[in-house]
Parts: structure tokens; sequence; C-alpha cells
């Protein structure tokens, strides 16, 4: 389980589910290139506040379940995460650009998702709900990205 991360004015819980395809959904994650990963992303570890919870892969794409703090965005984490390792696997395993032509190992896009530990937006909600002696709803939108504006 993931633990806090104490800094000198606060106290975070910050995890992020990221999904990477493999440019042209190559398969290229064999043995060797998710080692190369796994240590790969050891070592961002080491010099990003960037935590690797956990690596998952398919043969085209892969997971990360990552732990951060707030002054990194989790689209900051995401380009740290594929710029070096990408990088980094072309180095270490030139047989993968033979799959990927024009120099890419990622596709340009990505999914990411927060991930509570402590509980989804119901439970969340209830949390506050039941703060102190008397609680008022003063508003309830709905989730969403974009408005239509038509």
């Amino acid at each position: 389980m993931s633990e806090h991360i104490l800094k000198r004015h606060n106290k975070t819980l910050i995890l992020y589910h990221i999904v990477c395809p493999a440019k042209y959904r190559q398969k290229v994650f064999t043995e060797r290139v998710e080692l190369s990963l796994q240590n790969i992303c050891i070592e961002i570890g080491k010099r990003y506040e960037i935590h690797f919870v956990e690596i998952g892969s398919d043969e085209d794409h892969v997971h990360f379940l990552v732990q951060s703090v707030p002054v990194m965005s989790p689209s900051m984490i995401v380009q740290i995460i594929k710029s070096i390792t990408a990088k980094k696997i072309f180095k270490y395993n030139p047989e993968v650009k033979k799959l990927l032509w024009g120099g890419k190992f990622w596709t340009s896009g990505f999914y990411l998702n927060t991930v509570g530990q402590y509980g989804n937006e119901t439970i969340i909600k209830n949390y506050v709900k039941d703060q102190g002696k008397t609680y008022k709803q003063i508003y309830r939108g709905q989730l969403k990205l974009f408005e239509d504006f038509a």
C-alpha cells in the first residue's frame, strides 16, 4: 500500500493510473524490453519525485501506477516517463527501432486517471457530508470535462 509523502507544509497521497500504448500499437514488449523498462523506471524514481507503485505490460501497451507530489502536474509526469523510457529503450534494445519506424516509441496520446486509496466519489461525498454538526449542500454539479455551449 502506498504511503503518504510528507513535506514541510503538506502531506499528500496522489496516485495516477497511466496507460501508454506503443507507437502503431506494435507488439514490442518482450521480456527483454520489459526488464529494460523496469530498470529505467526505477532510475526515474531515484531522480524525480515519481514513485512507481506498479508497472504492468501487455504486448503493445504499458500500465503504470505512480505516486507523485502536487507540484508535478499529471502531464509533466507522463512526459518525463515517456521521454526517458523511449530514449533508453531504444538505446538498450536497438532491435525495437526496426518495428517502430519514424523514431517514436510511444503514441502521442495516453490514458490517465486518478486513483483514490480511501474511496470513490460517493464515499468522499458522504465523508464531507458527515463532517461537523450540520451539513448543508450548497451546490451539486455533474462530473464532466466539457460543456456543450450550443
